[in-house]
C-alpha cells in the first residue's frame, strides 16, 4: 500500500488544519491507521490511530480533544482533523498504516510497515 499525506502548512495558534492520508495499491479498511509527527530534535510520536474494520480510534493525551481522526472508506482516505492548535503542534507529520496490528501496539511508530512521506505543520504563536 503506498500512502500519500498532505494538508500540512501554516496556521495560527487557535487554528485548525485537517491532514489526509490518501491510500493506493491496497483499501485501508482492514488496517490500523496511525498520525505520528515529529519535531526537530525529538523523536517521532504517536498522535491518534484508528483501528480497522470499524474499530475505535486512539489519541495521544496532547492532543485528545483537540484532533479527531476518521476514515472515508470510499475515498481510501484517513483524516486527521486539528482544531485549537497549539505551537507545540509543530513538527512533520506522517501517516502509516499496519494490517497486523495487534492493540497493544497502536502507538509503536516501528510497528507500522508502510508510511506516507510526511507532511509539516507549524503552529505560530
Amino acid at each position: 500500500v503506498q500512502l500519500q499525506a498532505s494538508g500540512g502548512g501554516l496556521q495560527q495558534a487557535g487554528g485548525s488544519l485537517r491532514l489526509s492520508c490518501a491510500a493506493s495499491g491496497r483499501t485501508l479498511t482492514s488496517y490500523t491507521v496511525g498520525w505520528f509527527r515529529q519535531a526537530p530534535g525529538r523523536e517521532r510520536e504517536f498522535v491518534a490511530a484508528t483501528r480497522g474494520r470499524g474499530g475505535s480510534q486512539y489519541y495521544a493525551d496532547a492532543v485528545k480533544g483537540r484532533f479527531t481522526i476518521s476514515r472515508d472508506n470510499a475515498k481510501n482516505t484517513v483524516y486527521l482533523q486539528m482544531n485549537s492548535l497549539k505551537p507545540e503542534d509543530t513538527a512533520v507529520y506522517y501517516c502509516a498504516a499496519d494490517n497486523t496490528m495487534i492493540l497493544s501496539d497502536v502507538r509503536n511508530y516501528q510497528r507500522y510497515d508502510y508510511w506516507g512521506q510526511g507532511t509539516q505543520v507549524t503552529v505560530s504563536s
